[in-house]
């Protein structure tokens, strides 16, 4: 019973998908089932202590809380984490210039037991974006680079529609196609999808790169309703000092 309870699609990986569903934002926790070494990435500041509490009960360590990029549609949880967590650094990319223990940059690697993300720099919805791929290619998390049949809106913090078609065909749509695709949120109800789903039926970054500029110019998207608290926040890991 223990063993189904831990169950996950890679071998000696304990994986949750956890919501929010103010910000319909996924966090996702990531251990090794045997040092117990866990990884949380892009946590919310209001489910905190839900995620803090799972840990706990699952007998996990957790040592670094990540985030794919500084948040403009909710508060990041790791500043709060830190201070229920004792030791756990967080991590967020350099070119985001928030704040936080650990600064990561294209190309970097973060292990934890037998596991390890590779760090990818998928700018474009903001400029510090970064993508993690699992293991060489079993999952990635995109953030808000590649949504479900979707993607980050590119007119705020320094988005580049431009910018964010080349991220995704250079660095996403280069993965496995049986890669699961993670994403930091989603509005449907709907939880992952595969690199191979992405490349043949995302309605935007299947079409050409003019043609997708053109697109994410004419959304007529609504001001982000959180942005005014969140992104000064985030930029401080969550807290202010």
């Amino acid at each position: 019973l223990h063993d189904s309870i831990m169950a996950s699609p890679v071998d000696g990986l304990i994986f949750r998908q956890l919501f929010e569903k103010e910000s319909s934002t996924y966090t996702y926790l990531l251990a090794d089932k045997t040092t117990k070494d866990a990884i949380l990435i892009d946590s919310v500041i209001e489910t905190v202590e839900r995620d803090v509490n799972l840990i706990n009960e699952l007998g996990l360590k957790l040592i670094k809380s990540l985030n794919t990029h500084c948040h403009a549609d909710h508060v990041t949880g790791t500043g709060k984490m830190k201070t229920l967590v004792p030791g756990m650094k967080s991590v967020i990319s350099k070119a985001s210039t928030a704040k936080a223990d650990e600064f990561i940059e294209h190309g970097d690697v973060i292990k934890f037991g037998a596991h390890s993300l590779e760090v990818r720099a998928t700018p474009g919805h903001t400029d510090g974006c970064v993508t993690f791929v699992l293991n060489g290619g079993k999952m990635c998390f995109t953030g808000d680079a590649v949504l479900i049949r979707g993607c980050g809106r590119t007119d705020f913090q320094a988005g580049n529609s431009g910018q964010l078609y080349e991220s995704v065909h250079t660095q996403i749509f280069t993965l496995p196609e049986d890669c699961v695709l993670y994403p930091a949120h989603d509005y449907k109800g709907l939880t992952s999808s595969t690199v191979g789903e992405e490349k043949t039926k995302n309605p935007r970054l299947t079409k050409t790169k003019e043609e997708f500029i053109e697109i994410m110019a004419n959304l007529g998207l609504p001001y982000p309703k959180q942005i005014d608290r969140a992104l000064p926040l985030n930029l401080v890991c969550g807290i202010q000092d």
